[in-house]
């Protein structure tokens, strides 16, 4: 059973593994993102609301719109939180302890093995569409509107903004460096169904990706990468992304070497859930910023 939103956001750790990548970030897109764990407190934020009477009944309406199961917020939530992986659990659970002292990726090689490139380029792909799919379900468009979710891209601020930014830092800039379009454009190319079927991620969230089999499904997810390449090329560009300096960033709590990319990359996938952390606060703002306007 899913849990209440507020519960949901009031249970997000103010410190942990994610939050520490994410606020490196800050560098790239800086004021952007405020990390909120506390609902009512989020509520107060968005809508500058100070009357507790009209907080309460914001929350309450919130709450209701969460758990319509009409509405796709829930459907949104378990898709952000599928594509974080299990994994995630098993990697934040061995670094509990760790938090206040800089990790050293060194003591964890022997326990590190890195995706190939394939289900590297797989994983971030199907994140991306994940994104797509949970924007259509939060705004109740149909699950395909690429062209619609390519022009709120634009517009995306605060959370969506930052877990792009994760997306296109931890997941394509620093295991595949500058030319990471290229690369995954080779992948996807000679990706067969077959190979797309096997994924454990997306064998979990296919019922949700538009097409009636995998061989539509991996037309569609090349599709919406195109559609969303230009996006990235840009806010690469426009921030003077590069992958140094976001491994510069990240040695503020990670001791590695530059030429650990492919571990780094590894360890932020399994000490990381951003697309959850992130996604809960999002679907959080949505519901409230609607309710504001229902009660």
């Amino acid at each position: 059973m899913t849990k209440p939103i507020y519960q949901l956001v009031d249970e997000l750790p103010e410190n942990n593994i994610t939050v520490m990548a994410l606020k490196t970030l800050d560098n790239i897109i800086p004021g952007q993102w405020e990390n909120i764990t506390n609902f009512e407190e989020m509520i107060r934020r968005v809508t500058g609301e100070t009357d507790e009477q009209m907080i309460q009944k914001i929350g309450e309406r919130a709450v209701w719109l969460f758990n319509d199961k009409t509405q796709g917020y829930q459907n949104a939530l378990w898709l952000y939180q599928t594509v974080d992986k299990a994994d995630y659990a098993l990697g934040a659970a061995a670094l509990a302890n760790k938090i206040g002292e800089k990790i050293n990726l060194f003591g964890f090689l022997n326990k590190i093995t890195p995706n190939n490139e394939k289900a590297q380029v797989i994983d971030l792909v199907i994140k991306i569409v994940a994104e797509l799919v949970a924007f259509c379900q939060i705004n109740g468009l149909p699950g395909d509107s690429i062209n619609d979710f390519v022009a709120a891209l634009a517009e995306y601020e605060k959370e969506s903004l930052v877990r792009m930014a994760a997306l296109v830092c931890f997941d394509a800039i620093i295991p595949f460096g500058a030319d990471f379009v290229l690369t995954i454009q080779s992948t996807l190319a000679k990706l067969s169904p077959q190979e797309l079927n096997q994924n454990p991620v997306f064998s979990q969230v296919s019922r949700f990706i538009p097409g009636d089999n995998p061989e539509n499904q991996l037309q569609f997810i090349t599709e919406s990468f195109e559609a969303v390449k230009g996006w990235m090329i840009s806010f690469v560009t426009s921030n003077a992304i590069t992958r140094s300096g976001i491994m510069a960033n990240l040695h503020s709590f990670i001791e590695f070497s530059e030429s650990q990319f492919d571990y780094l990359a590894a360890f932020l996938d399994i000490t990381t859930n951003y697309f959850e952390h992130t996604g809960i606060q999002s679907i959080a703002r949505s519901l409230i910023s609607r309710a504001m306007f229902e009660v």
